[in-house]
């Protein structure tokens, strides 16, 4: 795609502040979601400044030639869990979970240093276009439905049909007047405006989802009620990082407890390697520029694997490349490291005013929804154009893309033991195999040649 700012441009500051704050709206909702998720007291705001911390980080080590945003893993949510309930006290959980991102972290530099080693024509080898294209548009396939429960958020869910009660529409209708606001901006916009269509999109949903609250709040219509003000009355003012809660437990870690946390973070660290492949794979074919080569696989690893282990002593959230970041980038055409660099910033200022953060918190999922829509499906489109110069009719290649989607849309989410393989990792794993076992097959035209 043609990029309107490139990895080494710089927007002006004014506009760069803006394109910084587009990103982090992007990367938000996820990012606090997984302490809210886990709970035990985890804080949000340490979540997004340890995201903003490990984002630095990885630029440092990508040598800021990769424009991506780094945010709290959900491949982790088991791992985290798991830390928790092992621990003999609320602290020494905190304690695990930096124990287990350092030993996740360490996993990456490990296979940094052997793909140092031995470069990255094995992994084009193993993965070519025909294996990751597909393992992408899965990336956002397996996301379509977080994205819809979002914008059908106030919908009564039953047995995976969504009942439109009055207050299901007025939330679809907020997230429909989102998702319209940002197709538009980005398609008819002229400059800014599509530069920006995310934060114009969020801005009109927020706009009518707040005038339907407060009529709602005047006659009483609780069907009306989409934003939750409520949020305001437990403001967190200062980040609770995570390293001085942990501090408390580390006298009640023992070996058992270590062997516990290695085992529910080391595997999921290799099924994390293979979707961090992927996300790079898809970023370079957005700004037609191979990550891998440049700066590197090893630098991409390394930065990913050390930023997750920083951002986890902050925020206690293992971090990794977010998807929603890669979409923002494909949507805007705002490739530019200045931007990303400048949203990790605004992340850490940010996680410093409590208000603020409970502001963006108070952000209805409906609308939210609204804008994932169009982020997980250009995540899933993307993949599916690396697979233009795949020749499709080809049998070889029609099976290795055909056992990827289904296993990938079918959730093939295999749990072994402690280790639970995703359905993004688990269809790449088997497209590999696939691709292995079809590649001995000699091209049709090849057969004919020789026939």
């Amino acid at each position: 795609m043609k990029l309107v700012y490139g990895i080494k441009d710089k927007p002006k500051f004014g506009q760069l502040i803006v394109f910084a704050f587009q990103q982090l709206l992007a990367i938000l909702a996820a990012t606090i979601a997984v302490p809210a998720i886990v709970g035990n007291g985890m804080s949000q705001s340490a979540a997004l400044f340890g995201a903003g911390v490990g984002t630095i980080v990885y630029l440092l080590f990508t040598k800021f030639r990769s424009p991506v945003f780094l945010g709290s893993s959900f491949a982790f949510l088991g791992s985290m869990f798991a830390a928790f309930a092992g621990a003999v006290s609320t602290e020494a959980g905190y304690a695990g979970i930096i124990l287990g991102a350092i030993l996740a972290g360490l996993v990456y530099v490990v296979i940094a240093i052997i793909v140092k080693i031995a470069g990255v024509k094995w992994i084009n080898k193993l993965m070519p276009a025909v294996v990751i294209g597909p393992t992408v548009a899965i990336i956002g396939l397996s996301l379509a439905g977080n994205a819809i429960g979002d914008a059908l958020h106030f919908a009564e869910n039953v047995d995976g049909t969504y009942v439109m009660g009055a207050h299901g529409w007025i939330g679809f209708i907020c997230a429909l007047v989102t998702l319209f606001v940002v197709m538009l901006c980005s398609v008819f916009g002229k400059k800014m405006p599509r530069l920006i269509p995310f934060i114009i999109g969020i801005v009109a949903g927020y706009a009518v989802a707040a005038l339907f609250t407060l009529i709602g709040m005047k006659t009483g219509n609780e069907n009306l009620m989409i934003i939750d003000f409520s949020l305001f009355q437990n403001i967190q003012w200062i980040p609770d990082f995570t390293f001085l809660n942990a501090a408390k437990g580390l006298s009640a870690i023992d070996g058992k407890y270590i062997a516990t946390i290695a085992v529910a973070y080391i595997p999921v660290a290799f099924v994390v390697f293979a979707e961090h492949i992927a996300d790079h794979k898809n970023l370079s074919s957005i700004i037609d520029k191979d990550l891998l080569e440049d700066p590197g696989l090893h630098r991409t690893l390394l930065g990913d694997g050390i930023g997750s282990m920083v951002g986890a002593i902050f925020g206690g959230c293992p971090n990794t490349t977010y998807g929603e970041s890669v979409g923002c980038v494909a949507i805007t055409g705002n490739a530019s490291v200045v931007t990303i660099f400048a949203t990790a910033i605004l992340a850490i200022i940010v996680s410093f005013f409590g208000p603020f953060v409970t502001f963006l918190a108070t952000i209805p999922s409906c609308v939210m929804g609204g804008v994932c829509i169009t982020l997980y499906g250009f995540i899933a489109v993307s993949g599916l154009k690396m697979l233009q110069k795949v020749d499709l009719g080809q049998n070889k290649n029609l099976f290795v893309v055909s056992v990827i989607l289904i296993a990938g849309i079918g959730g093939m989410t295999l749990k072994i033991g402690q280790v639970t393989i995703t359905e993004i990792a688990g269809a790449l794993i088997l497209g590999i195999i696939t691709n292995l076992i079809l590649s001995r097959k000699k091209d049709e035209a090849e057969d004919v040649a020789a026939a």
